[in-house]
């Protein structure tokens, strides 16, 4: 429906090509929502500043961005949709406020629609500088298309197009085409996160929900290396790459765990070696956080998925943390995590065969209620500290803004 409307340059007679970003959660904040949408528009011009001559503004309600061609208006609706804050973007044409100038206007942007059958006018004014109402502007737009567009149909309810006609600050914005945003808050509004991250299905999409909440995120992945191959560390990179767009990842730490959990493999009884295990990444998490001053640790973890995952084990885990440990996928089942997995792309690499530090060393029967003062009588026998200090030597980390 927008094929024949990319190509175009509008930049004559005082129209313009444009894409209107429409707000989220942000429209619904009080006193510091100037603060909101500060962030967002910085969020929004960073994501489309890879095309040329873009300009972004705030007007009523809303954020616009200005281009020169169809063609980039709807290259920026489809990289703002992915910002968090963003609930949809609309690409169409910015026109002065004349009655005539609009009528046409529409016209052509219902022809760029084809094909369809129905339509609906959807005309509104943000404020009173337009001299006619909007259930008027309804009325006079759609008698004079209908007038133009032998065997077509105005409809009131399922229209095949609807043609939004918005009067916001002496302009006119006229749009067809519309993308769903993802919503949420503006990434850099909630604070930094670390967020352990793997090659898997669940924790790129609970690092995805964290910056959808408006979260920076210091992402950070154990690999089983030397132990095992780097595999798992070439499908993060990829799947880093394909969350970058969302704007809230700063940078990546890599950490090869291998070497570690063989010594505690040795050291601690079988059963809890899975327990040991995720104490040192959250240990590991600790020092990350402290150093990039985030405020919490994030998992992908879900409720009884695993044997890590049951509450006697995620308490003896936790309580090595020093941060608040968020879990925004613990209720959610496997079929709830694939599917979101696949509607922000991570689905196909994350379902790769890969090594990682997850299966290494795993025991037959994993324990699933480990009892808290047993395990921290077994951690005061270990080298912790040293291994940390190691560690920190160890780590890899790649600036990704």
């Amino acid at each position: 429906m927008v094929a024949n409307s990319k190509a175009k340059s509008c930049s004559t007679d005082g129209i313009r090509c444009i894409c209107l970003v429409h707000y989220h959660e942000v429209g619904l904040k009080g006193h510091n929502r100037s603060s909101f949408e500060r962030k967002l528009k910085e969020n929004i011009e960073a994501g489309v500043s890879a095309i040329p001559g873009a300009r972004v503004s705030r007007i009523s309600g809303r954020l616009l961005i200005t281009l020169e061609t169809g063609q980039e208006a709807y290259a920026a609706a489809k990289s703002a949709s992915r910002i968090p804050g963003v609930a949809r973007t609309s690409c169409g044409v910015m026109t002065p406020q004349d009655v005539e100038i609009v009528y046409e206007e529409s016209l052509k942007a219902l022809k760029r629609a084809e094909p369809f059958t129905s339509f609906k006018v959807d005309a509104r004014r943000a404020n009173t500088d337009f001299p006619v109402e909007s259930m008027e502007m309804n009325r006079l737009i759609g008698a004079w298309l209908i007038e133009r567009l032998p065997g077509k149909q105005v409809r009131m309810r399922k229209p095949d197009v609807r043609l939004h006609v918005e009067f916001i600050e002496g302009s006119t914005f006229i749009y067809t085409h519309t993308i769903k945003g993802v919503g949420g808050l503006p990434v850099g509004t909630a604070g930094r996160v670390v967020s352990l991250i793997s090659a898997g299905l669940d924790s790129p999409v609970a690092t995805w929900q964290m910056m959808k909440r408006g979260a920076t995120v210091t992402a950070l992945h154990f690999s089983g290396r030397p132990e095992t191959s780097d595999t798992s560390e070439h499908l993060v990179r990829e799947i880093i790459e394909v969350l970058k767009p969302t704007g809230g990842l700063e940078r990546l730490c890599i950490v090869p765990l291998g070497t570690f959990q063989r010594e505690i493999a040795g050291l601690v009884p079988v059963d809890l070696r899975v327990v040991f295990f995720r104490r040192l990444m959250f240990a590991v998490g600790n020092r990350v956080a402290k150093e990039y001053a985030a405020k919490a640790l994030v998992t992908g973890e879900s409720l009884g998925q695993v044997a890590s995952q049951t509450l006697d084990n995620i308490r003896a885990i936790d309580a090595v943390a020093a941060y608040p440990v968020l879990r925004p996928l613990i209720g959610t089942d496997k079929q709830e995590i694939i599917s979101l997995s696949q509607d922000i792309g991570t689905f196909a690499l994350s379902s790769q065969k890969h090594e990682d530090c997850c299966t290494l060393f795993m025991p037959r029967h994993p324990q699933t209620h480990a009892k808290l003062a047993v395990v921290e009588a077994i951690s005061k026998e270990l080298p912790i500290e040293s291994w940390l200090d190691t560690i920190d030597t160890l780590i890899e980390t790649i600036e990704l803004i």
